[in-house]
């Protein structure tokens, strides 16, 4: 399967609860940190939510 390197480019201050909760399920900490995930419908969709706190890319 192919693989997705997703970077937080924005800060999560500002952001509603939801949004905060589905960056840390991602696995994302700062801004700058970036995690590789498996290309799944499910990680698809997370980014989707918060795609204006996230920068994504495939491997």
């Amino acid at each position: 399967m192919a693989k997705l390197k997703i970077t937080l480019v924005k800060s999560i201050n500002r952001a509603k609860i939801k949004q905060v909760a589905t960056v840390k399920a991602l696995g994302l900490k700062k801004i700058g940190s970036y995690v590789e995930q498996e290309d799944c419908p499910q990680i698809r969709g997370m980014i989707n939510r918060v795609s204006h706190l996230v920068s994504a890319e495939e491997i």
